[in-house]
């Protein structure tokens, strides 16, 4: 629990986002349907605009403050509520002052305008309480717990990422799949998001996969499904690992995209009782340095296994098996 040299309020201040408005050129303006935001995943998808030249979004945020601790204790003067938006892989950084309602009201609200041209990705929009306290003006006195992500290109608002899955014949395909005719998919890690493509060229793959078919063949897809994702896994850290960003001194620093994501969820498993900083200080030594590396591998398997639930899906088919089996000889 962080500690702070100054009484700070108790009960956490909660935004919403109650409209997006898109603007393009020549002024012209759309407001995003409300599909477009989640007040559930607390995300605000861009992409689900009809439109793709906008320029501007501007966000309409309502916070809720705790008013009553922050009229009764009497610890901070001047306060005022701030939507922060922020993005790490810009370093863009966007403040916009939220207005009170009424006089003692908990509501505040207001807008904050996000650049297309500065995002790229995803940006996280803050709410924070600041006042002066104890003579010193600028103090964080109480912050969102949960922020909002406001996602530039997606058209789905969910806060976990959605793997891009599509089917294409490798043999007849783009020719850089060609010389990967004889495999049944390909992790392709090279765009903004993972993809995994699904070699046509299989005959029934795509059922087997979606779980189309027979009983036996739902469970033969349910393996199959295993492996693919213990591939992707595998395929999508050696990513996140291979290119990172350096400070001034050498030390790695987290991605800001679904690669830093992909490293805070793998390498608990991948080095155990490590902050996810100092692991990914021993991994990157590793692959970087004279040794250590190849004896990693099993633990990156492992980790790779673990999320697609490989040991799980073997134990259900196993026992599934065995039920089809009695059912079978009775």
């Amino acid at each position: 629990m962080k500690a702070f040299p100054y009484p700070r309020l108790s009960g956490a201040v909660t935004a919403r986002v109650t409209a997006v408005r898109l603007r393009g050129p020549g002024d012209t303006r759309e407001d995003l349907d409300t599909k477009g935001y989640s007040v559930v995943e607390q995300v605000v998808a861009l992409g689900r605009a009809e439109r793709d030249d906008w320029e501007t979004a501007r966000l309409a945020v309502s916070a809720t403050v705790p008013a009553r601790e922050l009229e009764t204790k009497g610890h901070w003067s001047d306060v005022s509520v701030v939507a922060v938006l922020t993005e790490k892989a810009t370093n863009a950084r966007t403040v916009a002052v939220l207005e009170r309602g009424a006089r003692e009201s908990r509501d505040w609200s207001g807008a904050i305008t996000l650049l297309r041209a500065d995002h790229l990705d995803r940006a996280t929009l803050a709410v924070h309480v600041v006042a002066t306290v104890g003579g010193e003006a600028g103090r964080i006195i109480t912050s969102t717990e949960r922020d909002w992500l406001v996602d530039v290109t997606a058209d789905v608002p969910l806060r976990d990422r959605q793997l891009d899955v599509t089917t294409v014949s490798f043999a007849r395909g783009a020719e850089w799949l060609r010389s990967f005719r004889d495999t049944p998919w390909i992790v392709d890690t090279s765009g903004r998001m993972p993809t995994v493509r699904l070699n046509s060229d299989f005959e029934g793959l795509t059922a087997l996969v979606e779980g189309t078919g027979s009983r036996v063949e739902s469970l033969v897809g349910d393996m199959l499904l295993a492996q693919l994702c213990t591939d992707v896994w595998t395929a999508v850290f050696h990513t996140a690992i291979g290119d990172l960003e350096m400070e001034d001194d050498g030390t790695p620093l987290l991605p800001p995209d679904w690669r830093g994501e992909v490293l805070r969820e793998m390498l608990p498993d991948i080095v155990p009782g490590r902050s996810a900083e100092d692991a990914l200080r021993d991994v990157h030594r590793r692959r970087t340095g004279s040794g250590g590396w190849a004896g990693l591998q099993p633990r990156i398997h492992y980790a790779a296994a673990r999320r697609a639930e490989v040991s799980k899906t073997l134990d259900d088919v196993v026992r599934a098996i065995a039920r089809l089996d009695q059912e079978t000889d009775a």
